[in-house]
């Protein structure tokens, strides 16, 4: 009798591994995916956030008041030259601590630093405020905000851009970047992987070992089993 309990539940350990295993193998993809978002999100509304203000950015005019006094003039050219000294260039890792963070006027104006979508939601309010036609551009790499009179360079003209919105009508138009994907890699490395922080790197590459390892494991227990 108690042989036969100890046959059944023996029966039964490796039935719940089998099906462990199989489990883990068939959503390993979807483990590792989870993994890195943990690692990069540990909050992950930050990143529902960001998403949503791409097409619905947090242009705030109220916010750039105190702004306005202090700018050199309302030209531009100017305005945007001034905007960029105001506001040091500094990564989301540096400001957020998270890779990528789509932030609101009143914060980058709290944080006084921030990327090129921190500078060009304070240009883009400041305009807002001015009443000087503009429209807010994003490319794979770069975001920045158009306005008449504004020189094209290499991360800023009408062939890089993915998405652009105008304000003033409400237009969005969509389209396929002319950029090539080997800058978008090199930009996100300089941009994600080199800034982050050491910790949240060995994190990241000690977590998606660990699951591969495991995944080995199972596969060779699968097979030995079989």
């Amino acid at each position: 009798m108690r042989l036969t309990r100890k046959v059944v539940i023996g029966s039964n350990n490796l039935g719940w591994r089998a099906l462990v295993g199989k489990i883990f193998q068939q959503y390993f993809p979807l483990l590792l995916i989870l993994w890195i978002l943990f690692v990069l999100y540990p909050n992950p509304s930050k990143l529902v956030i960001s998403v949503q203000r791409i097409f619905s950015p947090d242009v705030d005019p109220v916010a750039v008041e105190p702004m306005l006094c202090v700018l050199p003039s309302t030209n531009p050219i100017s305005t945007e030259k001034a905007v960029l000294e105001r506001i040091p260039y500094c990564y989301d890792w540096e400001v957020y601590s998270v890779p990528w963070y789509f932030p609101t006027t009143a914060e980058v104006l709290q944080n006084k630093k921030g990327d090129c979508k921190a500078r060009a939601i304070v240009l883009a309010s400041i305009f807002e405020a001015e009443n000087i036609p503009y429209q807010l551009n994003i490319s794979p790499i770069h975001v920045w905000v158009e306005y008449e009179g504004k020189m094209e360079t290499h991360f800023e003209n009408p062939e890089v851009k993915f998405y652009q919105l105008d304000p003033e009508t409400g237009k969005r138009r969509f389209q396929v970047p002319d950029i090539g994907l080997r800058e978008i890699i090199d930009s996100t490395k300089q941009g994600f992987w080199n800034p982050m922080p050491g910790g949240r790197k060995a994190l990241l590459l000690s977590g998606l070992f660990s699951l591969v390892i495991v995944k080995v494991m199972l596969a060779r227990r699968a097979g030995e089993e079989n």
